[in-house]
């Protein structure tokens, strides 16, 4: 039981980096000496002190004879930072409590192992469900070299994301708005289909209070090229944007982004933009996780290519009606439905008048 409590603390401070670590994990450590907590510290950032360091420094010579709780296996490799197994070994713990051993192929049990063999107690396992799921987008873009990717929608009750007209401003409340931004500056990229950039020339930027909150980059799906050069997410200069088109662009739009700094076109070799070659590329970046907010096309597009980790839905207290009016996802769909994504509620919360339901797949996304 004391293992458990000591390591729900570290998973505790674990969660306060999410969004802020990548493509590091978010990783908490507590020291514990003789019943009582001599150091506790988080990763915040990547190539910044790992969690272990910041521990083993408040405790400092309490660490001697101590026992480390930490929610992902200690490094034993040179990275930006020195390899936190050495680290706690001299530090002359006696006992390390491991949540979960490390998905990274640099790591993958040296870690345990070197403090095995330096004679330090090691437990694995304690609360590791809890800690897969901190660690969700790490692990699954160490397995898959692909960003993990979050699908938002909002719409009203009867699942109309706009009226027959095209009006949606606003269908959901401006809580609900604000704990969307809260989400885009937690993941790496944002993305959306060209047609969101030409009909709300939207800036797809983190606007919290206070202007705290990091923009993520900008990812925009546009087979033919027809983003403006002036629009806001090319122009704006508030973030990075890469734009993927298909292979047959004509080359004087090409030219019309040549001189932009901020943003990329990338051409991908087929004539229309293919969901599996954007994630690839992006994981080959080191982009660790996605946000989608594109309309009803973009969303089944990945809906379709099965490359949907989480789906986020924001539900109004409204009914819209209406045949014609947009739902949250459009495409042919699935001809059975037996044949559809099976999803798990995670979680469900009132966001000021509106309704937040985060579910997941119930089958492994690969």
């Amino acid at each position: 039981m004391l293992d458990e409590y000591y390591m729900k603390l570290a998973l505790d401070l674990a969660k306060g980096a999410l969004g802020q670590t990548s493509p590091n994990p978010p990783v908490g450590a507590v020291v514990v000496k003789d019943g009582a907590i001599a150091g506790v510290g988080a990763h915040l950032k990547a190539g910044e002190p790992h969690a272990e360091v910041h521990a083993l420094q408040m405790a400092g010579d309490k660490a001697q004879g101590a026992t480390i709780y930490v929610t992902l296996e200690p490094c034993s490799h040179f990275g930006k930072t020195p390899p936190c197994a050495d680290l706690v070994i001299a530090s002359g713990i006696k006992r390390a409590v491991v949540a979960v051993t490390d998905a990274n192929e640099l790591v993958a049990g040296s870690g345990i192992r070197k403090l095995q063999e330096a004679g330090i107690e090691v437990t694995v396992g304690v609360l590791k469900e809890e800690a897969e799921e901190v660690n969700r987008v790490f692990f699954h873009y160490a397995r898959t070299k692909k960003p993990f990717v979050t699908v938002k929608a909002a719409m009203s009750l009867d699942g109309k994301t706009a009226a027959y007209t095209g009006d949606s401003k606003w269908i959901t409340s401006g809580e609900a708005r604000l704990d969307v931004h809260l989400d885009r500056s937690r993941h790496d990229a944002i993305l959306v289909g060209v047609n969101t950039v030409l009909e709300d020339d939207a800036s797809l930027t983190v606007r919290l209070p206070n202007g705290s909150g990091r923009n993520p980059l900008r990812v925009i799906l546009d087979t033919d090229l027809r983003t403006p050069p002036g629009a806001k997410v090319a122009a704006d200069g508030q973030a990075d944007t890469w734009i993927f088109t298909g292979n047959q662009v004509p080359v004087e739009r090409l030219a019309a982004f040549e001189q932009n700094s901020q943003t990329t076109v990338i051409q991908l070799p087929d004539p229309a933009v293919r969901i599996e070659a954007v994630l690839a590329y992006l994981g080959g970046q080191g982009i660790m996780s996605l946000y989608v907010e594109g309309g009803s096309t973009v969303n089944a597009s990945f809906l379709e290519a099965g490359q949907i980790n989480e789906a986020i839905l924001y539900y109004a207290p409204k009914l819209i009606g209406g045949k014609l009016a947009p739902t949250s996802f459009s495409g042919s769909g699935f001809a059975n439905v037996g044949d559809s994504l099976q999803l798990e509620i995670r979680a469900f919360e009132k966001i000021g008048p509106d309704l937040k339901i985060t579910a997941v797949p119930k089958r492994r996304i690969t």
